[in-house]
């Protein structure tokens, strides 16, 4: 039987569900002589209250140097299960999906016709191999009353800043959902701080190309507390920048190997990019890139109690203002033709603010959306690549939150490789602007190295900006209890990630009460 490639992609992205025992035979798993296809593990993602994506990567040699992961040229039938117990006594259903190399041996199948706002677990065959087993969540049926809802929240991930040790500890917490904001992979080394481990030879250069994404993306992958977290909980996943190239703005590169070559270039580094990660993220068939374009920014409900939006502050922004950064001055960051959602995101964005029912708006966001000056003088120092770059567009939104009622608006934000918990006003040049909601900024997983409890700089932003609550240096993720009467955040943090076995702690725990914009130290 032969099937075009156009057909091979449907089935390796969506699956064949109900089809496990038709096309078991279709094509044939290669025999993995000792190997094993399943390294990188499993993960699923994207929960609706029917179903979720499910996600494996036949990869029986993941750092092979080509980018391929030691597989075949030709394609493989890869079965899965969903049970509603691990032992896989009660299956639900069961389905096959086809691995090909066009994207990368990967496989995303949706699985439908699941009961809302239960656990399920799933694992995946190829010929004699069997994957790890994994467990994912459904979402609670829209509309439906939903007392509580835990999420965590990661971001910055460094391989060579440090050990995964917080991903250990994530695994283990109750958590119904995890949020990735982006710097899943690094496309360069800069420092190698874990001990005991040499770097790897293929890490030492710039990733561009899809080879080097697919490289840096199984290095990743490989490592066991990372897999424990995908395996454990379902993830929802958006990017920033350092998937592509640091400070990368729209079509524009950023600071590396191609800031002086053409647009038609990057485009091309864009779409390698984009493609290795949807190779090796749990993201929906609505996600599979076209070229240098990939829809990031979607939204999902909870039941009646939070809707969970996931930003793209990448893709569609205007060039970074002013060319220092962090910059005092620059009038054109002020410019209202500048934009770091984009137009038809924007819109969406303000339109779900209107249409939602629910009693959270949870936003998950890659860079500070406050203001965020790091001169504690009269002097006003701001990094234009987060919104401080984009005024206009920040006065557009939070301003539509006030003008909306939106009166419980939580923001979780990346990149900073920082803790912080703050205030979001309407208009930050208006210090008497009203407060619309509350900012909660997640450290990085390792990016920096160990960190800091308290640094200089962070002695400086609690000094210029009154609207910051909190500050902490330290490693680590957040941890967030939804229920109708309030949102607690959780500052889980690790004192050390250059070697292993790391303990974790809550470092502060801040509330936003229902009805009640901004937060306050629980």
């Amino acid at each position: 039987m032969s099937l075009s490639r156009r057909a091979l992609l449907a089935f390796g992205i969506a699956g064949l569900a109900g089809a496990a025992t038709a096309s078991s035979g279709l094509f044939p798993a290669p025999r993995w002589r000792g190997t094993y296809p399943f390294a990188l593990g499993v993960a699923s993602g994207d929960p609706l209250p029917d179903g979720v994506v499910l996600w494996t990567r036949l990869a029986p040699d993941p750092l092979a140097p080509d980018g391929l992961g030691g597989m075949p040229r030709h394609p493989v039938t890869v079965e899965y299960e969903v049970a509603h117990d691990e032992d896989f006594r009660q299956v639900v259903t069961r389905g096959a999906a086809v691995a090909t190399r066009d994207l990368g041996h990967s496989v995303h199948p949706e699985v439908r016709g699941l009961e809302p706002d239960r656990w399920y677990f799933y694992r995946f065959r190829a010929g004699s191999a069997i994957s790890p087993i994994g467990r994912t969540r459904t979402a609670p049926a829209a509309g439906t009353a939903t007392a509580r809802i835990r999420l965590a929240v990661a971001s910055c991930q460094s391989w060579a800043s440090g050990y995964y040790t917080a991903y250990e500890h994530l695994s283990r917490e109750d958590v119904d959902l995890v949020l990735h904001l982006g710097d899943y992979i690094y496309e360069r080394a800069w420092n190698h701080r874990r001990e005991g481990a040499a770097p790897q030879t293929f890490s030492r250069g710039e990733a561009v190309d899809l080879r080097g994404y697919r490289l840096r993306y199984a290095q990743a992958k490989a490592e066991l507390p990372l897999q424990a977290a995908h395996a454990a909980f379902p993830w929802l996943v958006t990017m920033d920048d350092h998937e592509i190239d640091n400070n990368w703005a729209g079509d524009n590169p950023g600071l590396g190997f191609d800031i002086a070559l053409l647009p038609t270039l990057f485009q091309r580094r864009r779409a390698d990019a984009f493609q290795a990660m949807y190779e090796h993220q749990p993201l929906r068939l609505a996600q599979i890139p076209s070229g240098p374009d990939m829809r990031l920014h979607r939204r999902y409900r909870f039941g009646d109690l939070a809707d969970v939006t996931m930003l793209d502050t990448r893709q569609y922004r205007s060039q970074i203002p002013c060319s220092q950064n962090p910059v005092i001055g620059c009038d054109e960051r002020f410019d209202t033709d500048r934009t770091i959602l984009g137009a038809a995101q924007r819109e969406w964005l303000i339109d779900g603010f209107t249409e939602s029912p629910a009693r959270w708006q949870i936003l998950g966001n890659q860079v500070a959306m406050s203001e965020v000056d790091t001169d504690p003088g009269p002097e006003v120092r701001v990094s234009t690549d987060a919104w401080d770059g984009y005024v206009a567009d920040r006065n557009t939104v939070l301003g539509a939150a006030a003008e909306r009622h939106v009166g419980n608006l939580v923001v979780l934000t990346g990149d900073k490789h920082e803790h912080c918990a703050g205030n979001l006003r309407s208009d930050f040049d208006h210090p008497e602007s009203p407060v619309v909601g509350a900012e909660f900024t997640g450290s990085s997983i390792t990016t920096n190295g160990n960190g800091a409890d308290m640094t200089e700089h962070g002695r400086r932003l609690l000094a210029a900006n009154p609207d910051l609550k909190f500050f902490n240096a330290q490693r680590g993720y957040l941890h967030l209890t939804l229920e109708k009467s309030l949102c607690r955040t959780d500052f889980r943090v690790v004192p050390f990630v250059t070697r292993p076995g790391a303990p974790i702690q809550t470092r502060a725990s801040y509330i936003v009460e229902d009805g009640i914009p901004g937060t306050t130290e629980a």
